[in-house]
């Protein structure tokens, strides 16, 4: 655990030292991923005592995304340790994913947020999310499953690319703005090459694999690379004051 935490606060350290606004942190190392159901408690205990160290050693907002899809987990995790926002990778609907069928976990999860009086740690959800199928819905447009995460409670939406580090396809970005007043932020695939087009139709990113070394999510992140981001983010966000 300690070299866990060392590399988190390591990590969390240089995404701060290098401008962003503030940090997610997720179990992306458990591959390959459980279904929420089956994430033990070792995973929600050692991911708070994670958020807990890393919250205290940062002075920017922390979110949570418990992977797979665990919105309950991650609204404990966050009410232990004073996480303000989660993230939920399906909220609503159902879609096929690597661990299997996935289904909207909204009902019991807004339930358990306030049953915990938690109503304070806002939900960013997914609509199309990555890695996975998306056939069971395929008679919805984009538009419509970004209703739907409004209508069941979320307060973001997130428009992401097929992968991890995939970018955003434009055209994902208005589809998931066609059917909701939320803000859309990006989930995957902004870089310092692409963020001053991509952003200007977005109203924030959650950026990881192109701010580690050599572009690979499981490395260290390298805060040169924070940096030359932060660069192109500054004008865009100057422009909207």
């Amino acid at each position: 655990m300690e070299a866990i935490i060392s590399r988190a606060l390591s990590d969390a350290d240089a995404f701060v030292a290098g401008g962003m606004d503030g940090i997610i942190i997720e179990n992306h190392g458990d591959i390959p991923f459980l279904k929420p159901h089956e994430i033990g408690p070792e995973i929600i205990a050692a991911m708070t005592v994670i958020t807990d160290r890393v919250a205290r050693n940062v002075g920017v907002p922390v979110g949570i995304n418990l992977l797979a899809n665990g919105s309950i987990g991650s609204l404990a995790i966050a009410k232990a340790s004073g996480a303000k926002f989660v993230r939920v990778n399906q909220w609503v609907n159902a879609y096929v994913s690597n661990e299997g069928i996935i289904e909207g976990e909204s009902a019991k999860a807004l339930r358990y947020r306030k049953q915990i009086d938690a109503q304070d740690v806002a939900i960013f959800a997914d609509v199309h999310v990555k890695h996975g199928s998306h056939a069971i819905v395929g008679d919805r447009s984009i538009g419509e499953q970004a209703a739907d995460a409004e209508f069941y409670g979320a307060d973001v939406t997130i428009a992401t690319g097929n992968r991890t580090g995939d970018s955003v396809p434009e055209t994902e970005i208005s589809a998931v703005r066609s059917g909701t007043q939320l803000p859309v932020i990006a989930g995957s695939g902004i870089t310092a090459g692409n963020a001053g087009e991509l952003l200007r139709k977005l109203d924030g990113a959650i950026v990881g694999s192109s701010l580690k070394f050599d572009g690979v999510w499981w490395n260290a992140v390298e805060i040169e690379r924070v940096r030359r981001l932060v660069e192109q983010v500054r004008p865009l966000r100057d422009n909207a004051d």
